[in-house]
């Protein structure tokens, strides 16, 4: 037997724990409790459990997040497009009550002057040289628009004249470019003298006022008007105000500072007169 047991003590040692085995899986709960194999194997699988568990709730809330993520900046993009589209609304309206205020002005000018012809036109860039004061216009001969004509806000302050033109395009001189001279009449006698820009008063948004008649006097705050001279340009437009009367290096020759009526810094839209009745 003791030999037996020897030679075959493995195979029963397993046939016997097999048969435990078997014995407490048949094993079932007890009053509701469970068994040892059945306590055993559910011990083991809970924390498996509770770790799939949180990763399904990990896994949800992501999903979760990333969808509310999603919606949000849907929406976010929508408003985004409802806001810019309400701002340009906003722009237009306001350029285009910008634009009625100018030609009501303009047409209490036209009143006062019914023989001019007018082109309305935009200011499309400004001229970047430190050398001249130019600014580009979207406007030329397509639309009747002549070199030399004369240029206006809508108060009839002179701005400048037409300098080149293109088919749908055309340059504008100020009346501060160091290009430009105009026949001016000066205060309330209409002494002819000229406007002549100066790069030394460029700088400062002013004009030179010089080639006075011998003998004719200048005072500061007289009014500066547009002489007609050439015919290009109709005479009384209203050029600005000397503001400083000075002498030349020498000393002998006097000559006045004009300040433009026009403030070039706030010009959106200008008008050319492309045809007026010429006084004799």
């Amino acid at each position: 037997m003791k030999k037996y047991i020897k030679d075959h003590g493995v195979k029963l040692g397993i046939i016997v724990l097999a048969a435990i085995l078997l014995v407490l899986i048949s094993t079932g709960s007890k009053d509701g409790k469970a068994g040892f194999l059945t306590n055993l194997v559910g011990s083991a699988r809970t924390p498996v459990q509770r770790a799939a568990s949180s990763i399904s709730e990990l896994f949800d809330g992501v999903y979760g997040y990333l969808y509310k993520y999603d919606s949000l900046k849907a929406e976010n993009d929508a408003l985004r497009i409802q806001l810019a589209d309400a701002q340009s609304q906003v722009r237009a309206a306001a350029d285009a009550n910008e634009e009625n205020k100018r030609l009501r002005e303009l047409l209490k000018f036209a009143e006062k002057h019914t023989d001019y012809v007018f082109e309305a036109a935009k200011i499309v860039s400004w001229n970047s040289s430190n050398w001249e004061s130019s600014f580009t216009i979207s406007k030329g001969t397509n639309q009747g628009i002549k070199a030399g004509s004369a240029v206006i806000t809508e108060y009839g302050a002179f701005v400048g004249v037409v300098h080149e033109v293109g088919d749908n395009w055309a340059t504008i001189r100020t009346i501060i470019d160091v290009g430009i001279s105009v026949g001016v009449l000066v205060g309330a006698d209409g002494t002819a003298g000229m406007a002549v820009g100066d790069y030394g008063l460029m700088k400062a948004g002013e004009v030179k006022l010089t080639y006075l008649a011998e003998g004719a006097q200048m005072f500061k705050d007289d009014s500066i008007l547009t002489s007609g001279k050439g015919g290009l340009i109709p005479q009384g437009l209203n050029i600005g105000k000397v503001s400083t009367i000075k002498s030349e290096a020498s000393g002998q020759i006097e000559y006045g500072v004009i300040k433009p009526e026009c403030v070039f810094s706030a010009l959106v839209q200008v008008y050319i007169i492309k045809d007026f009745k010429v006084v004799e």
